[in-house]
């Protein structure tokens, strides 16, 4: 599994990227973790809001902050 965070750096795009991690720790499984910060890679995946979160190359979330329960649920 590819987990993505598209996001120039903000706070929110950190958090996102934190809460990620933790959810992947609580779910037990192993990923690759990739941050995607230039803006004409993220323009690349349709992305106009930040931050989003990206799953094996499928956009699950854009332009919010996903709490770690509901990333559980995307990846789960």
């Amino acid at each position: 599994m590819k987990i993505q965070i598209l996001g120039t750096g903000c706070p929110k795009c950190k958090k996102l990227q934190e809460n990620a991690e933790a959810a992947v720790r609580d779910l037990g499984i192993s990923c690759e973790f990739e941050k995607v910060t230039d803006i004409n890679d993220i323009i690349n995946f349709g992305v106009m809001m930040t931050p989003a979160l990206v799953v094996d190359g499928e956009i699950k979330a854009v332009g919010k902050l996903l709490s770690v329960e509901d990333i559980k649920q995307i990846l789960g």
